[in-house]
């Protein structure tokens, strides 16, 4: 088994940074690295804090000082001064300077943890000093004059005490008020706030109006029940009372419904209901819902088949064109005898 040789040089790393070490002397610092290491500060909190460490006692070490040294700003130097502060490594007070003046006294830490540890030490293990009180000078005492006469002692008989009967406290009886129930106020019912009608402005951009439908194939009993229509329109809907000139303008749209197989009193239900509040042009609102209420045209009716006579057996049969029924015509190609006919004759 080989033997580790311990003089043997170390391998420099394939990658990474490799410390050219050359043992000083003079000019340096002792840096620990829970400052030049420190996960939660930014590189120019460490930066500043590192050169303040460098600095002997005594040198301003505040914002200006630090400016005029370094191309940094104000601003990011005093936020680099507040984060060495959050964590410990700086403490600045304000002490009083000669002349009632204040000045900022700044303390650098290299171990912010011991420090706080040794303040604490010291403030635990600080003596307490007894308050001694003031001594209290002696009274002197000042011989009283001498009278010329001697007092009499006339005997005084001491007060002989009396005893006053205490009365006992009688109990007052104090009625405990009843609770009131609170009352509560009724809701007041609050109305409805309408909200704002969306009318457009003058300048919108209107849609082009829909002209009015007319019948594919116009007749006078068509017209004649359309203008009925329109002018039976008071009596369920006093609204819409039209003039002779309105009526006339507005049989053509009606005469469309009616054609399209639409009932009268279906066309009077979907051009009068619900109408607008206040309605102020009730000819104008019927041309408008006749034009964009119109119901689509009735499916086209299925062509009607006529009915011929067979030239053999004369039975009727359905075709377009006269000629033999299905029977007749397989008897005379000899393909075999079928259903001859629809209708017997």
């Amino acid at each position: 088994m080989d033997t580790q040789q311990v003089s043997a040089p170390s391998r420099a790393p394939s990658a990474g940074v490799v410390h050219i070490n050359i043992r000083l002397t003079d000019g340096y610092t002792i840096i620990s690295n829970r400052l030049s290491q420190h996960r939660g500060m930014s590189l120019l909190a460490i930066g500043v804090g590192t050169h303040i460490q460098s600095l002997p006692d005594g040198r301003r070490v505040g914002v200006k000082a630090l400016a005029e040294r370094f191309p940094e700003s104000e601003v990011r130097i005093a936020a680099a001064l507040r984060e060495l502060e959050q964590h410990g490594f700086l403490r600045r007070t304000r002490v009083r300077a000669g002349g009632g003046k204040l000045a900022t006294r700044t303390e650098s830490y290299n171990h912010p943890e011991a420090a706080a540890r040794g303040r604490v030490r010291a403030a635990v293990a600080a003596p307490v000093v007894p308050v001694v009180p003031a001594p209290v000078p002696a009274p002197v005492l000042v011989p009283a004059p001498v009278a010329a006469a001697v007092p009499v002692r006339v005997p005084v008989p001491e007060p002989v005490p009396v005893r006053v009967p205490v009365p006992e406290p009688v109990p007052v009886r104090v009625p405990v008020p009843e609770p009131v129930p609170a009352l509560v106020p009724a809701p007041v019912p609050v109305e409805p706030v309408p909200g704002p009608r969306l009318v457009p402005t003058p300048t919108a951009p209107r849609k082009p109006r829909l002209p009015l439908p007319a019948p594919q194939q116009p007749t006078e009993a068509l017209y004649a029940a359309a203008a009925d229509l329109l002018a039976g329109l008071p009596k369920t809907a006093p609204l819409f009372l039209l003039s002779e000139e309105d009526v006339r303008g507005l049989v053509p749209g009606v005469a469309a419904w009616l054609e399209r197989g639409a009932r009268p009193d279906a066309v009077r239900a979907a051009i009068t209901d619900d109408p607008p509040v206040p309605l102020r042009h009730p000819a104008k609102l019927l041309r408008h819902r006749l034009a964009t209420l119109l119901p689509p045209p009735l499916p086209a009716a299925e062509p009607v088949v006529p009915l011929q006579n067979c030239d053999d057996c004369d039975r009727a049969f359905r075709s377009s064109v006269p000629g033999v029924c299905r029977g007749c015509g397989e008897a005379r190609s000899g393909v075999g005898v079928g259903e001859p006919c629809l209708v017997g004759a």
